[in-house]
């Protein structure tokens, strides 16, 4: 059987498996018995490119068919600082999984950043190695590059985040109309966004410390971002019309 090597964002690992990623995701969120239940958000990393980073005989021993010839569904190979070692050019295909075991596969791309638009505000979930939840008038690359160049007190190695719909707020944060967001504290929301407004040299404000472990998955706006400084990997995310057609299960479980 093939081996599967995966990076589990939310929490942070990175796991050997001879499950391919669909059974994995279901395994994630599931259990093997349907007992379980909730979101797995995980890349599938290229075991060539990291062959030297993780113990091989380990790896080779562990991750072997169990007596009664199914496939070994998980063996944890690192829970500690996992993304900050894995080199993105390792970094394969983006898969989320809801918590009924539907996933969708999300292709990475080249991001052009010539073609964000400024002057507009967004609201970043940071998805590893921290979650906060932050609003920002910085486009997702700037946004990306002044948390791990250095410029700033708090610096990450790599960052993996998801960019979130504001509708009408992204321009209009008092005025606009928040009927089709479903976030809790739209009144708190509303005063993070006007203070970025107002404020030439704040660039980003917290807007919630804790990641609940959810991700309303109906709520992504451009899709996913993980890089560090000027390199940047980009998942696009379908628009929900794209993904009934694309994923027609996935687009119903959400």
């Amino acid at each position: 059987m093939n081996k599967f090597i995966y990076l589990t964002a939310t929490p942070e690992a990175l796991i050997a498996s001879m499950l391919p990623p669909a059974d994995f995701g279901a395994y994630l969120s599931t259990g093997t018995k349907k007992r379980n239940k909730g979101q797995a958000i995980f890349f599938e990393v290229d075991l060539d490119k990291i062959e030297n980073l993780i113990d091989m005989k380990s790896l080779n021993s562990r991750c072997v068919q169990k007596p009664d010839g199914k496939p070994k569904s998980s063996v944890y190979l690192s829970v500690y600082k996992t993304l900050e070692m894995i080199p993105l050019s390792a970094l394969k295909n983006l898969y989320l999984t809801t918590d009924s075991g539907h996933t969708l596969e999300l292709k990475k791309v080249v991001y052009d950043n010539s073609k964000e638009i400024l002057g507009k505000l967004h609201l970043f979930q940071e998805l590893c190695p921290v979650t906060p939840l932050v609003a920002s008038e910085l486009t997702p690359s700037a946004f990306l590059k002044k948390l791990t160049d250095g410029s700033i007190p708090i610096v990450l190695p790599k960052l993996f985040y998801v960019d979130l719909k504001l509708g009408e707020l992204a321009t209009n944060p008092l005025g606009g109309s928040a009927e089709q967001l479903p976030y809790s504290n739209i009144g708190h929301l509303r005063d993070c966004l006007e203070i970025l407004s107002g404020e030439y040299e704040k660039h980003m404000k917290t807007v919630q410390r804790v990641y609940s472990g959810s991700l309303l998955y109906r709520t992504i706006e451009s899709g996913f971002y993980v890089g560090s400084k000027d390199e940047i990997l980009f998942y696009p995310y379908p628009s929900l019309s794209e993904l009934e057609n694309i994923n027609y299960e996935f687009f119903r479980s959400i």
